[in-house]
């Protein structure tokens, strides 16, 4: 009983994971979309870090954090 719908479940998810790859579902533009949304986030974090002053603040810290690695 359980096998059966485990093995259904399977072939269901197998066949529509082929399908988007090769098939009339195909996800041809999820690639830039994808893309596009994760500059938009990194530019807001820039954004975000310029305007509430931390570059300094951060760059400060890696500084000494390689200093102390280095042992300067």
């Amino acid at each position: 009983m359980i096998k059966d719908r485990v093995l259904g479940a399977w072939e269901t998810w197998t066949s529509s994971l082929a399908e988007r790859f090769r098939g009339t579902r195909r996800d041809a533009g999820a690639g830039f979309v994808e893309y596009a949304g994760l500059m938009i986030l990194i530019a807001g974090i820039f954004v975000a870090i310029d305007s509430l002053g931390l570059d300094g603040l951060i760059s400060g810290a890696v500084l000494d954090a390689i200093s102390n690695v280095i042992g300067g």
